[in-house]
């Protein structure tokens, strides 16, 4: 062994963020999947290790899931949550539902809370946590009277579908506006459904132009909680604001990670 092998140090255990997986079926085949664009920042940005559970073998193994890792992070998707879960029934048929993850998620999302894991959300995921604390939903935000549409345009490129769509103006005086750096700063928009009544315990931390909620927190919680409407993993990299919310939460997963050591 060489001077250099011994004076190097082990690399620091880096913090494990659990990512349940959505279902997804191609060609008559089932497959559990997640897009690239939520891995890489969380990766790349927050520097956390990504470890996926698949959603289609129920929740039996949740806690166990949960005892390995020091955050939870909650993509979006392109299905809707059961509305049956909220108490209504479904008035978008014809848009994909992901009832495995559903099933998953929201028994997820209150053990984790529980444990005091930092917790993340995006989109689907930001819903998630609404419904999973006895919050409802917007089925269809864009008939909602005084909402803007925050649906993107499908014949779009996708670099346009992901480009700025309207501002967000940060909750003054919050941790939030203080983490931005900004009071109101621009975000893509992608969504048909949004956040309509809040769930217990959970708290605006922005709003759109049109009033509409476009992040949460819970503050009646000690850990890290995040969650936001928009895609802020979209070229996260090159978006300081996006950086800022990644950066954030590996820092929380961080901080977690030291104390359970």
């Amino acid at each position: 062994m060489s001077n250099n092998d011994t004076n190097k140090r082990p690399a620091a255990r880096k913090p494990v963020v659990l990512m349940s997986m959505g279902t997804q079926e191609r060609k008559g085949h089932a497959y559990q999947v997640m897009t690239h664009k939520y891995i890489t920042p969380l990766a790349e940005i927050a520097g956390c290790v990504p470890v996926l559970a698949p959603s289609c073998c129920g929740v039996d193994d949740i806690d166990q899931y949960l005892s390995m890792v020091d955050g939870v992070y909650l993509t979006g998707a392109g299905s809707n949550i059961d509305p049956a879960l909220y108490g209504q029934k479904n008035k978008t048929p014809s848009k994909g539902q992901d009832k495995e993850r559903d099933l998953f998620d929201i028994p997820l999302i209150r053990a984790a809370l529980k444990r005091g894991l930092p917790l993340f959300a995006i989109c689907r995921g930001m819903q998630e946590i609404n419904v999973a604390l006895g919050g409802t939903i917007h089925q269809k935000a864009y008939e909602v009277p005084g909402l803007n549409d925050h649906r993107e345009d499908s014949n779009d490129p996708v670099a346009v579908q992901y480009a700025d769509s309207h501002t967000v103006q940060a909750l003054p005086g919050s941790w939030f506006a203080e983490l931005m750096g900004d009071a109101a700063f621009p975000v893509n928009s992608l969504h048909g459904q949004a956040l309509d009544q809040l769930g217990e315990g959970v708290e605006a931390l922005a709003h759109a132009e049109d009033g509409l909620v476009e992040a949460i927190h819970l503050p009646g919680v000690e850990q890290f909680t995040l969650a936001v409407q928009w895609h802020p993993e979209w070229q996260a990299a090159q978006n300081p604001h996006s950086v800022k919310i990644f950066k954030a939460f590996g820092d929380a997963c961080r901080e977690y990670a030291a104390q359970r050591d």
